[in-house]
């Protein structure tokens, strides 16, 4: 029995070592042995490629097993296509293994984007096992990085003051000059109470949200808002706006502004006219007389003012600038007024008006613009005020005749006899170039003379034959339609000319009208073409006398 007991005792005591040697092996072993650290910049660019290098050395005697590393992008960063914000390196990457004194090297890049100051933070996560060893470690570190610098211009163009009641119009400018391409942007807006929004350009999502769906370096746009703001005077009134990018489900802002309004009592009220005209609608080529005028609603006078007009729209030709009292300024497409020029400037009593003009003439043709408008600005000490006014799409017919065409084939003996029958082809050639056209339509008067053979390509013509008119409903153009690519429709006529047209020219085809509604303007457009003759063939196109 003494013996029984002795043996236990002398198990007991071995397998305490062996578990006491187990944990002082564990408890020996420090997991700070490996160094883990991630290499990278410290400051950045919004957009700038970043390259981080996640280090790893064993300096212990013991071989690390099973080893694992998780690299955690910074947030709202943009990783190369394939890959998540959370990369992981397995146990084969390492060959399985980390030898005592080896170093393994591992490199992560991304796009860094957030507001500027913002704080970005990677992560590194490293699970390991030493050899001989049941307990798996975790080691973690992290690096940060600040966003130094947003190249991106954002910025309202704003007055700092509007009198209570009045319009308020204002654009958001905005220029990228990040090297690289952003897209899914967004811009978002906050108007203060009071504000009444009319009109705004482009249309968003809604009248507080826009999308942009590719922004390259060196591009940019703008935003034009118009509205009434409403408030006590001596209040300001605060509007916000965002600019950012989706990425991911989440939206990242790279740029918030915020401007300022004070609701002050007006001392002049400005009004313009063009030709005469307090709403005007441009069309391409016009020669336009701008009126300014002022009036001193306050309740002193003004003394030695100044006034300046600052034009933009692309239709402008500012070659043709014409003032008599006036100074144009090239650099900034700006029109200035002096006291030595204009009495009323000098001196403005209260109740008193006065008035400026100049004149300009608008491009007939301008490629790759939609939707045109003119802009002119107006300060006068002050106070400012902005005006826009929409310019029609340039539109048209051009109409011509054939013989012997690919079409139709017409045949006709040139040159023209009296009582001898000819075929011709006509082709109606339409061109739409800045706006969305709604119910366009090309009408003329077919002579007596002349008749529909019944050949139309494409069979789109109807003819009242009591009135003797052709039709074409063309419906809806495109902006550029017809520029680009030839939008026409071909029919043939059969003309046999009378004796009253010996020694002249044949009619074919009378007066022809385009006529079409402007969707950007809403106004009813239209433009006449010269009636077509047979002397479209020279002089073999007079009938025989």
């Amino acid at each position: 029995m003494r013996i029984k007991i002795l043996l236990i005792l002398i198990i007991t005591t071995v397998a305490l070592a062996g578990i006491g040697y187990l944990v002082y092996q564990d408890n020996s072993y420090s997991k700070d042995v490996v160094r883990l650290e991630i290499i990278g910049s410290e400051k950045a660019m919004v957009g700038e490629e970043i390259e981080y290098t996640v280090r790893i050395k064993n300096n212990s005697d013991m071989r690390m097993e099973e080893p694992q590393l998780i690299f955690e992008f910074p947030k709202a960063s943009i990783v190369p296509e394939g890959q998540s914000l959370r990369a992981m390196v397995e146990s084969e990457q390492f060959d399985n293994f980390i030898y005592p004194g080896q170093e393994k090297t591992f490199s992560f890049t991304c796009r860094i984007f957030g507001k500027g100051g913002d704080i970005k933070e990677a992560k590194a996560t490293l699970s390991y096992r030493p050899k001989n060893l049941k307990t798996g470690y975790v080691s973690k570190t992290s690096h940060l990085l600040s966003i130094e610098e947003v190249p991106l211009t954002f910025e309202f163009d704003m007055p700092s003051s509007s009198g209570p009641g009045q319009a308020l119009g204002f654009s958001l400018n905005y220029f990228s000059s990040i090297d690289y391409p952003l897209s899914d942007i967004e811009i978002k807006m906050s108007y203060p109470v009071g504000f009444g929004l009319n009109e705004a350009d482009p249309k968003g999502l809604s009248d507080t949200e826009w999308r942009i769906p590719l922004l390259n370096k060196a591009e940019g746009g703008r935003i034009n808002i118009s509205g009434n703001l409403s408030g006590e005077t001596g209040e300001t009134k605060t509007f916000r706006a965002e600019f950012g990018i989706w990425e991911g489900g989440e939206f990242i802002v790279l740029k918030n502004i915020t401007k300022q309004v004070k609701l002050a009592e007006p001392s002049v009220y400005i009004s313009q006219t063009i030709n005469n005209v307090s709403e005007y609608t441009a069309n391409p080529g016009d020669l336009l007389h701008y009126n300014i005028i002022f009036r001193n609603i306050g309740n002193s006078p003004l003394n030695d003012l100044f006034l300046a007009v600052r034009l933009n729209g692309a239709l402008f030709d500012f070659n043709t600038i014409r003032s008599t009292d006036g100074q144009f300024q090239q650099g900034d497409n700006s029109i200035i007024w002096d006291s030595m020029n204009i009495s009323k400037l000098k001196f403005l009593d209260v109740g008193e008006e006065g008035e400026v003009e100049f004149w300009i003439k608008l491009k007939d043709e301008v490629s790759q613009i939609s939707k045109p408008k003119l802009e002119n600005q107006v300060i006068l000490g002050q106070t400012s005020r902005k005006f826009t006014s929409k310019v029609n799409t340039k539109a048209g017919v051009e109409q011509t005749a054939y013989v012997g065409d690919e079409i139709f084939g017409s045949e006709a003996s040139l040159p023209l006899e009296s009582g001898v029958k000819g075929e011709f082809t006509i082709i109606w050639r339409v061109k739409n170039y800045y706006n969305l056209l709604q119910d366009v339509k090309i009408s003329a008067v077919l002579p007596r003379q002349a008749k529909l053979t019944g050949k139309v390509l494409p069979q789109k013509l109807s003819f009242d034959p009591d009135t003797r008119e052709i039709v074409w409903s063309v419906g809806e153009m495109d902006p550029m339609q017809g520029v680009e690519q030839l939008h026409q429709l071909a029919f043939q006529i059969e003309l046999e000319p009378t004796n009253s047209q010996k020694g002249k020219f044949a009619e074919l085809v009378g007066d022809t009208i385009f006529s079409a509604t402007d969707s950007w303007t809403g106004e009813r457009i239209s433009a006449t073409s010269s009636p077509i003759t047979t002397q479209i063939f020279g002089e073999d196109g007079r009938v025989k006398e």
